[in-house]
């Protein structure tokens, strides 16, 4: 006999831990509304409580792919970057401009993002502002993918479970198993994955997860508290080939400073430093550090076969060339 909501929440209430399975059963359950909202409310608080699981996460993520939309790409490996988000720092679009880099300097790339939740802009904001509009049509994603490297995958036309919980998360003061989901849930499930993450507890949850999804990774974390490479100071690479703490200097980088990270207060002055980057015009912090970004990006996609050094100056190329603006300027026409 099928459990029900009450009898995962006694347990829960238990401290036992759900299997992947049946936390994939409640997901799909969400998306026939067989739960009242008080129900999933208190499964959400349980969980943020005791802690998410491995199997937990992988349950939900499975869920969500599962109801939503597929997208299967005509291309054997492409890259993801994308940052768990909630690190409150309102930074540039770090790995959305990354992506382009990657793209410009020849690999495939497909960026799964959304409107921004906690800062001016997200990956869709910035993306939209030039334009672009965005699509769930096979035939154009796979065109775009052949022709310009890259395709963006908005979120909301893609996982339809997260409209079930979205007032719900909106009623929430704190974050829950659906923050950690974001980065798992790329429709076209990429084989290679660059993922930056606020706290070392994110990182060795990802790492886990990773491990069993069986994907080429990099997890980052700068030391003080951002989702991304800042080099503001030192942070952590994980990778499926090695754990190492950085410094800035280690890559040849000057110490960036916090202000020099900054998104501003408009959608439109995170477009001028987005645009700035491509353009190769802007600030030197804010070209290096997507420089980090993308160069980590790339060793992912190389199997961690090229030393970071090589990668940079791959990533370094596409942009003082004009690939990375060339890509992004042939990716905007293609989606206007």
């Amino acid at each position: 006999m099928a459990q029900t909501m009450k009898d995962i929440l006694n347990r829960m209430l238990n401290h036992e831990e759900l299997s992947r399975e049946e936390m994939k059963t409640i997901l799909v359950g969400i998306t026939h509304s067989e739960y009242p909202n008080e129900q999933i409310t208190a499964l959400l608080t349980c969980l943020q409580m005791r802690g998410v699981t491995v199997d937990e996460l992988l349950g939900f993520r499975d869920g969500i792919l599962e109801t939503g939309v597929p997208v299967p790409l005509d291309c054997d490996r492409y890259i993801d970057v994308v940052g768990t988000g909630g690190d409150r720092k309102n930074t540039f679009n770090i790995s959305t401009t990354s992506c382009f880099v990657i793209a410009g300097a020849g690999y495939k790339v497909a960026k799964h993002g959304n409107y921004a939740a906690t800062s001016t802009s997200g990956a869709s904001n910035v993306i939209a502002q030039h334009g672009v509009k965005f699509t769930d049509d096979l035939d154009r994603l796979n065109r775009c993918m052949a022709e310009a490297g890259i395709v963006y995958l908005h979120a909301q036309l893609f996982a339809k479970a997260m409209k079930f919980v979205g007032p719900i998360r909106k009623a929430l003061p704190f974050p829950t198993i659906f923050n950690l989901l974001g980065p798992l849930v790329n429709p076209s499930q990429p084989q290679c994955q660059l993922l930056g993450v606020a706290n070392l507890d994110q990182m060795r949850l990802y790492h886990q997860v990773y491990q069993r999804l069986g994907i080429d990774y990099g997890i980052v974390n700068s030391i003080d508290g951002y989702d991304e490479i800042s080099l503001t100071g030192d942070f952590k690479v994980t990778t499926s080939q090695y754990e190492r703490i950085f410094k800035p200097q280690d890559l040849g980088f000057e110490l960036a400073k916090p202000e020099e990270l900054q998104a501003g207060a408009t959608e439109q002055e995170a477009k001028q430093i987005f645009d700035a980057v491509l353009e190769n015009r802007a600030l030197p912090a804010q070209k290096n550090i997507v420089l980090a970004n993308a160069a980590f990006g790339i060793q992912v996609l190389e199997k961690g076969q090229k030393s970071i050094d090589e990668c940079i100056a791959i990533a370094r190329e596409s942009i003082d060339s004009g690939a990375a603006l060339k890509t992004f300027k042939k990716f905007v026409v293609l989606n206007s």
